[in-house]
């Protein structure tokens, strides 16, 4: 794997240089654009404005728009906004890590010592494993400031990138039902068939079966094959919830047996 990130995480006066790595890859099938008149590929250009002239990434400079005229910016400025910040992710807190909700979460990086990190990385690995704690940090990534979370995973000290409080929409707009639409005895119900279904997390048992389908799709139009697809049925009515609830709670009880 080839690090995004260098630098080192800020531990009190500790310092332990560490490579961040990404923690996840896409499962989604590499689909082409095509033309729908002749099914040629489709590519996109960056091309100046003025010239409609196509311009090398090599080429490329950002700028930011002052009074019409463009400021531009290199990466030493990029830097000199804050040298520090751009190569120390800074822990600042130390929290329990079922205090965050899961909204706030976003992307998980695997940090991996530097060799003159080794001891100090084992050793903040093992202090976050004892204490049950997690760290929240700060660090700049791709010239963005990012709210983040660190952790002791299987071995791994795990950041998760989280978003800032700012970024998370208030719910006040929504539409809710009140709690005085629940009754009773269909909460009951609804508790009984959760206990039916509760068991112990095991990530693996849950599969991306949609690419695998899609490729069944695929593979069947490549022959001229017809797919069947499943009947979808929708038969939830506001007066027949009561009813539905009995008929899982029925369901699940079979399948046990």
């Amino acid at each position: 794997m080839k690090p995004l990130w260098t630098g080192s995480i800020g531990f009190g006066l500790v310092n332990i240089p560490v490579k961040l790595y990404s923690a996840v890859q896409n499962s989604d099938l590499d689909l082409d654009m095509l033309d729908k008149k002749d099914h040629a590929n489709i590519k996109f250009k960056r091309v100046n404005a003025d010239t409609g002239k196509e311009v090398l990434w090599e080429n490329i400079v950002r700028g930011y728009k002052i009074n019409e005229r463009y400021v531009v910016l290199t990466e030493k400025d990029f830097e000199d906004a804050n040298a520090k910040k751009t190569k120390i992710i800074e822990i600042e807190d130390f929290v329990l890590e079922q205090e965050i909700d899961s909204t706030y979460y976003e992307m998980p990086y695997y940090l991996e010592p530097d060799k003159s990190g080794t001891k100090a990385y084992a050793l903040f690995r093992e202090a976050l494993t004892k204490s049950k704690k997690v760290g929240v940090a700060t660090f700049v990534l791709r010239n963005k400031e990012h709210l983040a979370i660190l952790r002791a995973v299987n071995g791994v000290i795990v950041l998760n990138r989280i978003r800032f409080d700012e970024e998370v929409k208030d719910t006040g707009e929504l539409k809710l039902p009140a709690k005085s639409e629940v009754k009773p005895r269909e909460l009951q119900m609804a508790l009984s068939l959760i206990n039916q279904l509760t068991t112990k997390f095991d990530i693996s048992k849950y599969k991306d079966t949609y690419a695998a389908d899609l490729m069944k799709v695929i593979k069947a139009k490549a022959k001229g094959t017809k797919t069947v697809l499943p009947k979808m049925k929708v038969s939830h009515k506001a007066g027949d919830l009561m009813s539905q609830l009995k008929e899982s709670l029925s369901r699940k009880k079979k399948k046990v047996s």
